[in-house]
């Protein structure tokens, strides 16, 4: 175990290396970096605890390391990035969240203010040029696949909430195909009022609770 942890220790220093490139940008640095740590971490771990057959152990444990290192699956390429740059820019004093998840999923929040009213599932005037936007850059980025959650606030019986949630992303699912999105890039859930970010117990907690969620990402290539 005391070589693992110099092991690691020196890998960390190596990889700090990728830090300085200057051809990659900061989720490039931060996905290589951690691909690689997570690549030589699990196969020193692999091969610590594989018993008689290291060498197989080492190598499974590299991989798993890798793509755990790496964000779980998902790429977040220089097209990402754009996407990314461009809803920020879409959205800048609109309300809406735009992050990079931790999984490398670009994901936007988007309130109840914009989006709909209590008890509905029509689309606001105001959430229309933002999604407008977004159809573009969705157009322009082909390979990406879309999840569009729809949330309520716990006014009303899950016999409403649940069939109401499912219509809102739903409403922001046409919306985006009927501006040349492809059906079939695109999934829509609804979770009713099973995820609350605030305090349903207030009107503007309830506000926030009422919202729609859409995650869009772009899967890394097979091996």
């Amino acid at each position: 175990m005391k070589k693992i942890v110099v092991a690691l220790t020196a890998v960390t220093f190596a990889t700090s290396g990728l830090v300085g490139c200057a051809n990659m940008n900061e989720t490039q640095r931060d996905t290589g970096a951690g691909a690689a740590i997570g690549a030589i971490a699990g196969g020193l771990i692999g091969a610590a605890t594989g018993g008689g057959n290291k060498g197989k152990s080492a190598a499974i444990g590299a991989a798993a390391g890798a793509a755990l290192g790496a964000g779980g699956g998902y790429l977040w390429s220089q097209r990402m990035q754009e996407q990314k740059a461009a809803m920020e820019q879409a959205t800048a004093g609109t309300g809406v969240g735009v992050s990079q998840t931790a999984d490398n999923r670009l994901k936007l929040d988007i309130p109840s203010d914009i989006s709909f009213d209590s008890g509905k599932y029509a689309i606001k005037p105001n959430m229309r040029p933002i999604l407008d936007r977004f159809a573009t850059t969705l157009n322009q980025n082909p390979v990406t696949t879309v999840t569009i959650i729809g949330h309520t606030d716990s006014t009303g019986s899950d016999a409403v909430n649940n069939p109401l949630s499912v219509n809102r992303a739903a409403a922001v699912r046409d919306y985006l195909t009927a501006r040349g999105v492809s059906t079939s890039r695109i999934a829509v859930d609804g979770r009713g009022s099973r995820e609350p970010v605030a305090d349903n117990s207030t009107a503007s907690g309830r506000a926030m609770n009422r919202r729609v969620e859409i995650f869009v990402a772009e899967t890394a290539p097979a091996r």
